[in-house]
């Protein structure tokens, strides 16, 4: 694969996700069948809801990611810049495109290079786990967060996406290990490791795999949101690529059970969970069910067409509906909203 496709194929996954239906289409996040319950009494005041939280020493004003999009294209450069002005302006994390990128054409370090406009935010390098397979090692994992000034490193799982693809990378044979060795290398510089799906979740097995081997949380990054074997579908060569491609687009792991398998693995560790999220009230649900915080990708890469003031106002009503569905159950913080038990809805 050359380094031209690697570019090409971020502005293509920009332009589809832009312009196709790329959203499962039977399979859905499991979080329509969940309801927090209502009451009439909250006692508690609207304006006393509390969001605030600290994640790896960061403070967040709200539980809320702005999850991995982009990079590596000036295109992909506008966008991040004002995702990262919208994130500073709110006190939320913002997570990176993936970057290996930066390391086959180093003139692309500045597309993701944001700390100029977001100086506080928990900002979140993004690397690729199979590429741990083609040569590339914890040192490049390094040099890659230190190029951006971030806080962590995802580290993304994407077979299903990469055995869909011409191009794709496939040999996850033995990962574990070196993902192991990317944990310790990084804990040498208090940069800690997130395992992140890319939208077909993780397992009970996947997720307890994963914390063993140092990863300090998992994104679970569930199925019923964006379908990549939908995207990839679209980016098909030919038609006989396009149903290969189209025959994946139910697989997966709802969100709401990758949340509990990310919790019943680990009773303590941070959860980050995105997959389909659309509201701050599907957040709410997520943070009762155990996850930390929640990421959204399409309504804000929506807005960053248009400017980051565009995004600051979808992150502000996503905030509010947080805030709203915590008065509507009487949860006046977080560690209250992760104790209220939610409702199962056929």
């Amino acid at each position: 694969m050359t380094e031209v496709t690697t570019l090409s194929r971020k502005d293509d996954h920009i332009r589809i996700n832009m312009e196709k239906d790329v959203n499962f289409h039977n399979l859905t996040t499991g979080l329509e069948k969940l309801a927090l319950p209502h009451t009439a009494l909250p006692e508690i005041n609207l304006k006393d809801v509390r969001t605030d939280s600290t994640l790896f020493g960061k403070t967040l004003h709200s539980p809320l990611l702005i999850s991995s999009m982009t990079g590596g294209t000036p295109h992909a450069a506008l966008l991040n810049l004002r995702l990262a002005e919208a994130a500073q302006a709110m006190g939320i994390a913002m997570g990176l495109g993936s970057m290996r990128a930066m390391i086959e054409r180093p003139e692309t370090t500045a597309t993701f290079q944001v700390r100029q406009v977001a100086p506080d935010i928990l900002l979140i390098a993004n690397f690729g786990a199979v590429q741990l397979n083609y040569g590339y090692t914890p040192a490049h994992c390094l040099q890659l967060v230190e190029a951006v000034q971030a806080d962590a490193l995802y580290l993304h799982f994407n077979p299903m996406q990469e055995a869909v693809q011409p191009e794709g990378d496939t040999q996850f044979g033995g990962l574990l290990a070196k993902v192991e060795q990317v944990c310790r290398y990084l804990s040498q510089h208090n940069i800690p490791v997130i395992a992140k799906e890319v939208g077909w979740g993780f397992s009970q097995k996947n997720c307890r795999d994963l914390h063993n081997a140092g990863v300090s949380a998992p994104d679970v990054a569930g199925a019923g949101g964006t379908s990549w074997s939908q995207v990839e579908m679209y980016r098909a060569e030919n038609a006989s690529q396009a149903r290969i491609a189209a025959t994946f687009v139910d697989w997966g792991i709802p969100t709401a059970e990758a949340i509990r398998n990310a919790r019943a693995a680990h009773p303590t560790a941070p959860i980050f969970a995105s997959g389909g999220l659309r509201s701050g009230l599907d957040i709410a649900k997520c943070i009762a069910l155990g996850a930390d915080l929640g990421g959204m990708a399409g309504p804000f890469l929506k807005a960053a067409h248009v400017s980051s003031a565009e995004v600051v106002t979808a992150l502000q009503e996503t905030i509010q509906q947080l805030r709203i569905a915590m008065f509507g159950c009487g949860a006046g913080d977080l560690t209250t909203l992760r104790h209220t038990p939610l409702i199962t809805r056929n």
